[in-house]
Order: structure tokens, then sequence, then C-alpha cells
């Protein structure tokens, strides 16, 4: 080819790139500045809107060839990471992945181009030239670390004495997971050493049980159940409550018992409860010999969604005819307006204490006049109420007259309670009387009973002691979890028999189970009481679990505004600056506020897991902030209306008829990508000693493989830590297992450091907790999670998976 001909050629090359470039830093530009500029009035960051005008002016400056146009783009450019190192509120790769890459991309486009410039002398060209492929071999450097873990803490040196020196205990014959947390106490801990850290990579599916379970239509509910292990018989419930007998070492059915149970609210079953007569040591010989249903002496006890609650005998499945009316005792009868149970039903596993058994229940929280939040416990032989711990009338701890019901609108507890068999204490975790977001003409014992732990009198249901975790509660910050009974030592080095509790708001108390007193410290601590709703009374302090870890509720703050961008961050932050934030438990108003931690957690329903040989506690939790509004009750009229759980309401409002409310509007705090404005991770797994209170290792919990922007499947491992559900399960030999993550797998930990040793591709996700036990049979050790799909994932299964290792493998 002729040489002026070549010379047009890449001249022509260039200046389609210098039109390109242009465009796209001008476009960029303008963005910026249109939003800087907005969030410049809110009273945020003037950044956005200087870049902007800096790119918009780059842009003419690279499209006329100035000289200038090199050394402006380098100042840019450095002014930004000068300015990302300030503003961020830690130097971290996610805090800087969205201040720095689109700017870096913009630089080394520009470096390039500047390169192509006639007029450049050739060191300034040799310079733009490697200059570009050293900021390109950054971005590229910064796309591979996407996929290693960030935001993790190691601690090792909180770990005490007793943890690094903890052996496994050994185990004697056969042991059952009768609890929804194996034990009374709730520690969710397998005392087995089978599986290890250094084997648990030769785990294999043992057998595959599919439930049969209905996995669409409306209200097919969520797959929330670890199953119960009774020697070699798993006991499965599926959410709409068929319960099934499997075989422990084959996954074969044994018999299976259909409820028929349907409701339209919160549809979901955890566990089943289970009562031997014959070990039971609440009862004499003589009341043994005198029960009408020998053939029932072992018995499985389910409350159903359309609140009833069964017992079945455990060997054949056939209800127990003694039981109530038929088998079943009515949960509805006296309880208020149930609407056949669409505004409450049971939610949780019947706990059994002796020969009673105790249960509570989700009630809609919507309106005043709403069911009963009224704890009652059962004689389980023959269906009839020995007690019911009523806060409306706390004398009277029988039923109210056949034409009367239980307190309406009460705090109900929707969770699993914990039984203290040496006390003879029944811890009740409570949530508060409805409305949720609105509580100005609350009376004094909603107040007083609210989102506390209420000890209750075993036998009788009379309250021995309360313990308030959140005052006036207007968040939804129902105490979600379980209570767990384990000993801590306070500040004086005496070990305290202690209650564990963990919050919605990412505070973990420890009370003295004896006396609910604070066994770690907690201080009163003002918070903010402005703005207010209309008619609103709100407590000016608020109890601070200081002895504590705190998980994921550091303060936000324009900087902590996240986004997977330059652009969705300064929307995160601009929805930011326009709304009310406070700081922790901001005033509801009528005005958008943001909730963080979020009703949706901090820590929610699948409560945590202690080694009770090392005394170090696993935690998981979820991050994401959302964005409130009341709305009263004329402009309520204005929107959709949606009764539906959390998150299925976003961008509506759910009804809340209090005071002069109508509706509540709920959004998640996130960008226009559907990625949470808060920096990540969204969730983590967290271990603590409890012999020091501290933590000694926190790593992000799962990858967007599953669940990325705009709710696409990225296929890609990136560990950012997504948000958590379900709970954890420890063993002795050193394991965490956990599932509960929005991506598809089983995964294994190291409980001393926190490292994935062992992961697993489930068919759907799963937010159970693992169940873990050995066979009385074979003596294999089982691994078995409930997968029914990740909360509101579209993808839905009926699986029950068990997993072991090869037959002859050592634990050594």
């Amino acid at each position: 080819m002729d040489e002026p001909l070549k010379v047009a050629h890449r001249i022509s090359l260039a200046d389609v790139y210098r039109v390109l470039f242009t465009l796209l830093s001008a476009g960029i530009g303008l963005v910026l500045a249109y939003g800087g500029g907005q969030l410049l009035v809110l009273g945020g960051s003037a950044y956005y809107l200087l870049a902007g005008l800096a790119y918009i002016g780059l842009a003419v400056l690279f499209f006329l060839r100035k000289s200038s146009a090199l050394p402006a783009s380098t100042v840019v450019f450095a002014a930004t990471c000068l300015w990302a190192l300030y503003d961020a509120p830690h130097v971290g790769y996610w805090d800087m992945l969205p201040r720095l890459v689109v700017p870096a991309i913009l630089f080394t486009l520009s470096l390039w181009l500047a390169a192509l410039f006639p007029n450049v002398r050739p060191d300034a060209r040799r310079w733009s030239c490697w200059g570009g492929l050293a900021v390109f071999a950054g971005l590229i450097g910064t796309l591979v670390a996407a996929f290693f873990p960030h935001g993790t803490i190691a601690n090792p040196d909180a770990l005490s004495p007793e943890a690094k020196m903890a052996q496994a205990g050994k185990v004697e014959g056969a042991e059952n997971w009768e609890f929804f947390g194996r034990s009374a106490s709730g520690t969710r801990f397998a005392p087995y050493s089978q599986i290890t850290p250094d084997n648990v990579g030769q785990l294999k599916v043992a057998w595959v049980y599919r439930t049969g379970r209905r996995v669409s239509g409306s209200g097919f509910g969520t797959d929330e159940n670890t199953p119960q292990q009774i020697g070699n018989v798993l006991y499965s419930c599926t959410p709409e409550n068929v319960i099934t007998a499997i075989d422990a070492d084959t996954g074969q059915k044994i018999w299976k018992f259909d409820p028929h149970a349907v409701t339209a609210e919160h549809v979901s079953c955890r566990g089943v409860g289970y009562y031997d007569m014959d070990t039971d040591t609440s009862l004499t010989q003589e009341q043994k010999a005198s029960d009408t249903a020998p053939d029932c002496h072992q018995r499985i006890l389910v409350s159903s969604v359309d609140a009833r609650l069964f017992a079945l005998d455990a060997h054949s499945g056939k209800v127990c005819s003694g039981f109530g009316n038929a088998g079943f005792v009515d949960l509805k009868k006296q309880m208020g307006p149930t609407e056949n149970s669409k505004r409450y039903h049971p939610t949780a596993v019947p706990v059994v204490m002796g020969h009673l058994a105790v249960i509570g229940g989700w009630v809609r929280d919507i309106m005043p006049g709403e069911p009963s939040g009224v704890v009652r416990a059962y004689d389980v032989r023959d269906g009839s109420l020995a007690w019911a711990w009523d806060v409306g009338h706390p004398d009277n701890t029988q039923a109210p007259a056949e034409d009367q019901t239980y307190t309406l609108s009460t705090p109900n507890m929707w969770t699993v309670p914990t039984y203290d068999k040496e006390l003879n204490l029944v811890y009740l975790p409570t949530g508060n009387g409805p409305p949720d977001y609105w509580g100005g003409d609350r009376n004094a014992v909603n107040n007083r009973f609210g989102a506390a732990v209420v000890a209750v009198d075993a036998a009788t249901g009379q309250t021995r002691w309360v313990s308030q975790l959140i005052h006036h509660d207007v968040w939804d910050y129902d105490l979600p979890s379980q209570p767990v009974m384990y000993d801590v030592t306070n500040a004086q080095g005496e070990k305290i028999p202690s209650l564990i509790q963990t919050t919605k708001t990412g505070h973990i108390f420890v009370l003295d189970r004896r006396t609910g007193k604070p066994v770690t410290e907690v201080v009163e601590k003002p918070v903010a009481t402005e703005p207010a709703a209309q008619g609103e009374h709100l407590s000016p302090t608020q109890p601070f679990s200081v002895g504590m870890p705190t998980i994921g509720a550091d303060p936000l703050s324009e900087g902590a505004m996240w986004g997977v961008s330059t652009f969705d961050q300064l929307y995160c932050r601009i929805m930011f600056k326009s709304s009310v934030y406070e700081g922790p438990f901001t005033p509801p108003g009528e005005k958008p506020y943001i909730e963080w931690p979020s009703l949706l957690g901090g820590m929610n329903w699948g409560g945590i897991s202690i080694d009770e040989n090392s005394g170090l506690m696993f935690v998981n939790d979820m991050r994401m902030p959302l964005r409130m509004s009341l709305v009263t009750r004329e402009n309520a009229k204005k929107f959709k209306v949606s009764t539906d759980e959390v998150p299925g309401f976003m961008g509506t409002i759910r009804p809340q008829l209090a005071g002069p409310y109508g509706g509540v509007k709920i959004d998640i705090l996130q960008s226009p990508l559907a990625v949470p404005c808060n920096t990540p991770p969204f969730g983590t797994m967290t271990a603590i000693d409890l012999h020091t209170k501290k933590i000694v290792w926190q790593v992000p919990m799962g990858t967007v493989q599953d669940l990325g922007p705009l709710g696409i499947k990225t296929h890609l491992p990136v560990p950012i830590g997504m948000p958590t559900l379900g709970g954890p399960t420890s063993t002795a030999s050193g394991l965490v297992f956990f599932a509960g993550t929005q991506d598809y797998y089983l995964r294994a930990l190291d409980s001393k450091t926190g490292r994935e040793v062992w992961k697993q591709r489930l068919p759907v996700g799963a937010v159970a907790a693992p169940l873990i036990y050995r066979s009385p049979k074979t003596g294999r050790e089982y691994v078995v999670i409930s997968a029914g799909g990740a909360s509101h994932s579209p993808d839905v299964g009926d699986y029950i998976i068990a997993y072991a290792l090869p037959e002859g493998v050592s634990a050594h």
C-alpha cells in the first residue's frame, strides 16, 4: 500500500477513537455533573459535580488535540485517587472499587489516545503507552481480585487458651437430634469427630430424598426445615407440614402424614417436636401406666400453618386418637379474628418440656385488634391446655371464658423458645404488639413485654422475670431467634448459667438465665427521638450490649454508600442524603427514613451455634438497609396495597392502620441495579470466643453466582458476601457447616480460622440449618441439608440431601 494511504488510514482510526472517547468522557461528565449537583444541593460531597465538569473539559481538550489534555487527565485521575482515600470510611477493596474503576478506565483510554496525537514528544508518547498498559494491568488485577474474599477479619490473638486446647469429646452410644437446636440448650453442636477438616473434602452424596412438596402457586412457602433425628429415623416437614419419617442410612421413606394444611401468609415449617413417654421423668410410673394411648408412647408433635397442633405416633405416622379432637388441637380457638389462620398461626417448633409442649405463633401485625400473642402449653398426652401466658391477664394462666378471647394485639412469640429443665423455666423471645411501626397508643403491658426475653415457670405459666432488649419497638425488631443456654464468665471471672440472645440490631445479649440480669455489660444510651411521627412517644434511650461484639451495625454515612460503579454509588449517596438517618433507632416518620440494621437483620431466625468444647460461638448475619416512610390514611389511597411478607411488598405499601397512618412504604435502600447501597459484605459468618468476648474471625458468606445485579445470575463465584438466612451447625472436630447463602452451596468452614475447607453444589438454594448425626446402626456420620430454594429465589426444589464419607475413610 502507498505510504500516504497508510498514514491516512491510521489517522482515520485515531480520529474515530478520539471522537468515541470524547463522547464517552462528555457523557460520563454530564451524568456526574447532573447527579453531583443534586447531591451538593442536599449537602453531600462536591466531588461528583467537580469530576463531571472535569470530564466534560477533558472531552473538549482531547477533541481539539490540545497538548494540555494529557497532563489535565493525569491531574484529574490523581485528584480522584486522593479524594477516594479521603472519602472512603475504610481503605479496602470494595470501598475503592466504585470510586476508582470508572476513572481508571477513562484514564487508561486517555493515555492511549494522547499517544496517538501527532505533536506528542517521543518520551511522552512512550510514557502514555506504558502508563496506559500499567493502569490497564491494574484494572485486570482488580478484576482478578474480585474472586478472592475481602473484608475479612482475622484475630487469632482473641482465641483463648481454653479454645486453643479444646479437644473433641468422646461420644458414648447413639445420640439424638431431638430439638430445633439439637439439644434443649439450643447450641446446635454435633459432638462428633468422624468428619474432620482433613477429610471433609471427601464428603459425597449418600442419599437424596424428594419430599414432593408443592413448588408453585400462591403460598407454597419457603423450606426452613431442619429434620429431627431419633435413633435411625429422621422426621422432616415441608412448608405445608407434610411429615415424613426417613431411614437415616438409606433415605427411604418409612411413612408420610399430610394434614392438608393451607394458609395465605408466612408458610413455613422449621421442624417438629419429639416426645418419649418412656424416658419422661416428669410423670410417675402410675401416670404412664394410665395413658390412654399406649401405641403413642413416642410422639411427633407438629404445629400446622392452618393453626392446628397434631400428635403422631412416631413409629407409624398415625394420629394419636386420644390427643385433642381426633389427633389435633385447634389453636385458633379464642384467639380473636384469625381469618381462618391468615392472621395467626405457629411458625416455630413445638418445644417439649417434660409432658408439656409450649408453642407461640406468628400474628399479622397490621392494625389494632389483631389476634392475641398468647403463648400456650399443652399436655402432650391428651392435648389439654396446661397453661396460657397472656400478658393482658398475667394472673390468669387458664383459657378465658368460652365467650371471651385472649387479650388481642399483644406481643407474640413467633420463634423458638428454650426450656431450662434444671430451673424449670421456659424462655420466650417476644415481638412487639401490633401494629409494627407506630406505637403512640400502646399500653403499659405491651411496652413492658414487647421485644423482650421473658422467663416463665414451665409448670404454671407464671412470669418470673422480664428483660427487655428494645424499648417501645417501632422498627419491627422482634427478637427473632431461639435463646441459647451456655455458661459464660462475667467481668469478675464467675461462670454464670447464661442465656444468649441475638437480635436484628446486630447486638448480642448475654443474660443470667436465673434472673435476667446482664452477664456482659449492657449500657442504656441516648437515641434520637426526633423527627417523630405524629402522636408517637419514643424511648429516649435503648440498651446497647457493649460487653459483646456488635455484628454488621456500624453506623451509615454518605461515604459508606456503595455501588458497583461510580454512577450507582452516586445514586445511593443521593438517596442517603435525601433520607432521614439519625443513627441506630432512627425514628420512623412520614419523610423517608433509613432503618439500619433493618427489620431483615442483623441476625434473624436461624440463630447461632456454639462449639461446647471450645466456647466458640458462630453467628451469621445479613446487612440490608431499608428506606421506609409512614403514609397517612389519605395518602395511602394513592398506593398499591400488599400484605405480603418482606421483601415481597417492596415498592408497594403495607397496611399499617395506626393512629393517623394507613400504611408504611418499605424499600430496600438499593441502586437501580438492585444492589444494596451499603458497602459489602452483605452477609458474613463470625466466630466469637465466649471466654474473651472477642471476634476471632469474620468472613463474607456467599457469591453472586446465582444472584447478581438486577437479580441476574452472573455465574461468577465472586465472594462479595450475600445476605444470609438459616443458621450454622458446628462439630466437635472443628467444622462449621452452613448453607443459608444466596448461592446454591453447602459449605464447611474451619472453626478456628473461618477458612472454607469444602463446598458442595446444591440443586437449589437452602435456608435451613444443617442436621449432623451419627447413625446408631452403621456408625457413619451424616450431614443433611433440606434444600428447597433460597428465600425469594426463582429456583425452588424439594430435596433432602445427606452427605457422608466413603466407606473406610478414617477420621485421622
